[in-house]
């Protein structure tokens, strides 16, 4: 006997209702991640990259922390000042 739901992950959460929401949290941490990663490597703080994008610390704390609230523009925009490319993309589901 199976005692899991679904056949995967992403189908247990499509199941609950909150695939989709999990996925944009989740990329935006991932998005978050990164650009900290890449501040760190460039030896940039969170108040420089504040100045490069003519915002607030605030700001950049929401983005490096994967809020959900962040929109497209401030990801491209911190992703600018951190000399990084935002890439977006769509693909096929299966």
């Amino acid at each position: 006997m199976n005692n899991h739901i679904g056949d995967t992950f992403d189908s247990f959460l499509a199941e609950q209702g909150i695939l989709s929401e999990c996925s944009e949290v989740a990329l935006k941490r991932v998005l978050g991640w990164k650009l900290e990663q890449a501040m760190i490597e460039q030896g940039v703080t969170k108040a420089e990259l504040a100045k490069r994008m003519n915002t607030s610390r605030t700001t950049v704390s929401r983005v490096l922390s994967g809020n959900t609230g962040v929109t497209i523009r401030t990801l491209s925009k911190a992703a600018e000042a951190a000399n990084l490319n935002l890439t977006l993309g769509l693909t096929q589901r299966l």
